[in-house]
């Protein structure tokens, strides 16, 4: 039982990518943290939506903060927390949908999909975090945004 993480308190990784790299780098770096972690073996939902939103913000930190993303996985027995820093400042917007165009809606699948997200401002840009809760466990009692 030396690798099953699923034990563990706390784990966490952590990773850039460089836009060069692209966003399928994220997903599939995601995709391998996840597989040493005994509850997503049955959460196929969870784990699609986890690695929909590493898309998802990934995507924003090379396009619209045109930086590096900086990805962080961090299981704590309760959530999986998902951190992405990129480095521009401002906060990532949830925007109105707009059917007529392309794109402008990845907080919006991020919101859907997480069971919460937050972004911290930082001296070299923000980080925004979303939480995942494995099927069965408490949803966090805070809402939509985490604190």
């Amino acid at each position: 039982m030396a690798n099953d993480t699923s034990l563990l308190r706390a784990v966490g990784w952590a990773q850039t990518f460089p836009v060069s790299q692209g966003v399928r780098a994220g997903r599939q770096w995601t995709r391998e943290r996840l597989e040493s972690l005994k509850w997503t073996r049955n959460a196929h939902e969870t784990v699609d939506a986890i690695l929909l939103s590493v898309s998802e913000l990934v995507t924003n930190a090379h396009v619209h903060a045109h930086s590096d993303a900086q990805l962080v996985l961090t299981w704590d027995s309760h959530c999986l927390h998902v951190s992405v820093h990129d480095s521009d400042p401002l906060p990532p917007t949830k925007k109105a949908e707009d059917l007529t165009t392309p794109g402008g809606r990845g907080m919006v699948l991020v919101d859907a999909l997480a069971d919460g997200w937050t972004t911290h401002p930082q001296a070299s840009g923000k980080t925004v975090t979303a939480c995942f809760v494995p099927p069965g466990a408490p949803k966090p009692r805070h809402g939509g945004e985490l604190g």
